[in-house]
């Protein structure tokens, strides 16, 4: 590296810490963000908020035309709509599909693109599509940071070496780290600006380091080293595992309400006064991008047997063909067969306040209530029902929820949308109700919890 590389460098450079975070801070250190997704957008935006110099970088056309025209094609994130406009207009934040030519320019590169499962197995085609261009553009002295949730070793083993041979670097020259993202929907700018502390470890010391202090000046929140790349990775798969496996025991637990005739919700509301005891709550299964994936990213990188994990997940996927059961039952209990049964939907997000449908519990019931008969019917306030792949349900408008409610046999709460608060229970007649969440209360219907049995 020669002396001039040396004083641009952001890794392994001439600059102290100080120094450094002064002109990171400054724009003096141009950012290049690969992933303008969900959460890849909020994240370039914060960034372009601090220094003043980001590009994102994404393939999908739309997407880039939106952000350069100050517009966020990412809905329900308080704040970000106003963030992109304001750093879009003053040019602290640029968008291009250009990803060879932001690599050049760009000194710090974040890689912020799904990982996606295939199976059971891990997909990294998307990371690696942003590495082999980041690495056609790196120079001595760059930093990568990697926030795409990836099995543990994949910054070690995957990312840099493959950096390597497409930039023809020596492996010394530049830095990589990893750096989870901890954010979820509909809070991400709230999240990344430092509701929880952030995770750096690099693939040696001075890349954690460099990471370290450059997350130092995003975040109010502290930031924890976690010594190296493969430990941070397992961070963020680890936080993801514990939630599985926490409500795998809950939804295993509900089970037991009406052979106990106990509220089994109620239960493990006391039992956590206690506190060494943090039981999660029962649903209808665990929906999303992160949570059903994270436990494959372990399980298929280590070959070894991992029973309490891969149980959990089991017990998660099964919640859907439980609430199905419970569905049947009380239908069939009301005189009504489900092959002549109308039953209503009622969420299509696999949590409240997204539009989010990826793994959502609701696609598999809505499969099985088709499958053995049913006429199925869908509503979600967040979520354009009608535009949903492979649900076999036909769409019902929230506005027309009341006025069609005597046609349904039963009705299916699968996800806690405030709005379903408001509905007027009594107008769906003498219908059933199978409530997953525990969210509606006591209802003037027969009613199945979750958690709760009959009532």
């Amino acid at each position: 590296m020669t002396a001039a590389q040396s004083e641009a460098a952001v890794y392994a450079g001439d600059r102290a810490g100080t120094a450094l975070q002064s002109a990171f801070a400054t724009g003096e250190i141009p950012v290049a963000v690969y992933g303008l997704g969900k959460m890849g957008l909020p994240l370039a935006a914060v960034l372009a908020d601090v220094t003043g110099n980001v590009v994102g970088v994404d393939i999908d056309e739309s997407v880039v035309e939106a952000v350069a025209a100050g517009e966020s094609p990412v809905d329900g994130e308080p704040g970000l709509s106003e963030l992109v406009a304001e750093t879009s207009a003053d040019g602290s934040l640029s968008a291009t599909t250009a990803s060879g030519q932001a690599a050049a320019d760009a000194r710090v590169h974040v890689v912020i693109v799904p990982t996606l499962i295939e199976g059971t197995e891990p997909d990294l085609s998307m990371l690696l599509a942003a590495v082999d261009a980041i690495g056609s553009g790196l120079d001595a002295g760059d930093l990568v940071i990697i926030e795409s949730t990836v099995p543990p070793g994949t910054t070690r083993d995957v990312v840099t070496p493959r950096l390597v041979e497409r930039s023809g670097l020596d492996p010394a020259e530049f830095g990589v780290a990893f750096c989870p993202e901890r954010t979820a929907s509909g809070r991400a700018i709230q999240d990344i600006r430092g509701a929880y502390p952030k995770v750096v470890g690099g693939v040696d010391d001075e890349s954690e380091r460099v990471a370290g202090l450059l997350y130092d000046e995003l975040t109010t929140n502290e930031v924890i080293p976690a010594g190296d790349a493969t430990t941070a990775e397992c961070v963020k798969v680890f936080e993801g595992i514990y939630r599985d496996v926490n409500i795998a025991l809950a939804n295993e637990l509900a089970k037991v309400a009406e052979p106990l005739d106990v509220d089994v919700t109620r239960a493990i509301e006391v039992a956590n006064t206690q506190p060494f005891c943090e039981i999660h709550d029962p649903g209808p299964g665990v929906g999303g991008h992160c949570i059903p994936l994270y436990p494959h990213f372990l399980t298929a990188t280590v070959e070894m047997d991992l029973p309490l994990v891969e149980t959990s997940r089991g017990v998660n996927d099964e919640m859907p063909s439980f609430v199905t059961d419970a569905t049947v039952d009380l239908l069939e209990d009301n005189g009504v067969a489900i092959e002549d049964a109308r039953v209503l939907v009622l969420g299509v997000a696999y949590r409240a306040g997204v539009d989010e449908t990826r793994k959502s519990p609701t696609r598999p019931v809505v499969a099985e209530l088709d499958e053995r008969g049913a006429d199925v019917w869908a509503a979600d306030p967040a979520v354009d029902v009608p535009a949903v792949p492979d649900l076999p349900a036909s769409a019902c408008s929230m506005a027309d929820l009341e006025a069609t409610a005597d046609r349904y046999d039963a009705v299916v709460v699968m996800t806690d949308h405030d709005a379903y608060a408001d509905l007027d229970f009594a107008a769906f007649g003498d219908a059933v109700v199978v409530d997953a969440r525990d969210t509606l209360g006591a209802l003037p219907l027969t009613t199945y919890t979750v958690g709760a049995g009959r009532s």
